[in-house]
Formats: structure tokens, C-alpha cells, sequence
């Protein structure tokens, strides 16, 4: 898929190992106040998205290499280390922690594996886009700025930042509308409970209320009888008048 000649693939990965090996040398002298101030740094939440980035180790590095540079930056930025600013490296130590577990778990590990090698396939499509444009264009004796391994390398980096980013969301995504789901059942399922104890203290009342409703019943029927029996029984005629002669 890619287009980058192998020479060129050989050169940027012996600069990328120089490199690498260049910022182990001086990180291994940074003060647990600038490893705090880096894992804090601003843009650091997405910068730490990448546990990688936070270790400050390769992508191909073995596990073994991983947590020893995990336990070095433990120790730096570890509250109990930096009392006089405590809070912020707590905040740097969860980072650092958090990274760790992610490497440390191999199918976490693996996950973010797939992020690197699908932001060179990506870069590498794009540059072959690139070159393609500059070809129609005229322009491809000029050559594209990824031909420059550091460029390259560069442009790797930041879609694999990119990458991390868009899983982010998504997963935030994911949690805010299962949170939501989560919500609208509950208040479901309240909603029914409150139905349900209306209409069980509703039929309660009703079984209640039932048996008064029905002597009511009967004592209004027993009552009209009597009365109407009583009107009948006292009903007296009235006297005939004596004829007058």
C-alpha cells in the first residue's frame, strides 16, 4: 500500500531510532518537575490519549521495556515525591498509572497497535494522493515534504494522535447516549412502578369502600320500602259528610 521506497523506509526508521534513543538520553535527566509539567502540559488530553506518548516509549517495544520506563516515571512524578506540588502530580502519577494498565493488558496493548498501523496506512495513502496530484499537476520532480523521513514520521504522529482522538469521542459518544438509555429506563420503570401502586391502592380503596357502598345500598332500598309501606299502612279515608235535610 505504501509508496514510500524501501531505501527511504530504512532511512526514516534509522532516524526515528536515533531519535528516540536521543530523547531517552535526555528524559533520563528530566526533573519530576518537568515530567509533571509535560503530562500536564497544555493539549495534554489528548496527548495522553496515546500511552505510548505518555511513556515516552516505542510502539515495538517489549513489555519488559515498557514497565521499566513505567516504574521510572512512577517514582518521578509520585505525590510522596513532590510534596510541594502534590496535587498536580497526583494527577501526573494517575496518567502514568493508567497508561501502564493499558500496555500492560496485551488486548488493550494490541488495540493500540492497530491505531499506529492504520495512521501509516492512512498517511501512506494520503502521500500516494499527494503524489498523484503533483504528477497530473507537473510537479512531481519537486517531490511532496514526506519525502523527507522526519516529515514523514511527523505526519505518522500526528494521525495517530488523530486517531486517538476520534476513538475518544466515539467512546464518550457511546457512554453519554448508554448513560441516556440507561436514564430512560429508569424512569420507565418508575413510571410504572408509581401506576402499579396507584392502581394497587386504588383497588385497595375500592375493595375497602366496597362493602359500605353496599349497605348503603341496602339501608337507602330498606329505608324506601319501609316508609313507602308505612304511608300506605296509615292512609285513612276521609268521612263521608251527613246529608243535610
Amino acid at each position: 500500500m505504501s509508496s514510500i521506497p524501501s531505501t527511504a523506509k530504512a532511512e526514516s526508521f534509522d532516524d526515528f531510532y536515533t531519535e528516540v534513543k536521543e530523547i531517552e538520553k535526555r528524559d533520563s535527566v528530566l526533573t519530576p518537575k518537568q515530567q509533571i509539567e509535560r503530562l500536564l502540559r497544555p493539549g495534554s488530553t489528548y496527548f495522553n490519549l496515546n500511552p505510548f506518548e505518555v511513556l515516552q516509549v516505542e510502539c515495538e517495544a517489549t513489555i519488559e521495556e515498557i514497565k521499566k520506563k513505567y516504574r521510572r516515571l512512577s517514582i518521578l512524578v509520585h505525590p510522596d515525591k513532590n510534596i510541594d506540588d502534590s496535587e498536580r502530580a497526583q494527577q501526573a502519577f494517575e496518567i502514568v498509572n493508567r497508561s501502564w494498565k493499558i500496555l500492560e493488558n496485551e488486548d488493550t496493548r494490541k488495540k493500540c497497535l492497530d491505531v499506529y498501523q492504520e495512521a501509516k496506512e492512512r498517511t501512506d495513502h494520503m502521500i500516494e494522493q499527494k503524489r498523484k496530484k503533483f504528477k497530473k499537476d507537473g510537479r512531481l520532480a519537486e517531490g511532496i515534504p514526506e519525502d523527507d523521513p522526519l516529515k514523514y514520521k511527523h505526519a505518522v504522529y500526528v494521525m495517530t494522535m488523530k486517531l486517538f482522538a476520534d476513538m475518544e469521542r466515539k467512546r464518550q459518544h457511546l457512554e453519554t447516549r448508554d448513560m441516556e438509555e440507561r436514564k430512560r429506563k429508569r424512569e420507565a420503570e418508575i413510571e410504572q412502578e408509581e401506576q402499579m401502586s396507584f392502581e394497587k391502592e386504588w383497588a385497595k380503596n375500592f375493595e375497602e369502600s366496597r362493602q359500605n357502598r353496599v349497605d348503603s345500598w341496602k339501608t337507602f332500598q330498606s329505608g324506601g320500602k319501609e316508609k313507602k309501606k308505612k304511608k300506605i299502612q296509615g292512609f285513612k279515608p276521609p268521612k263521608p259528610k251527613p246529608e243535610s235535610r
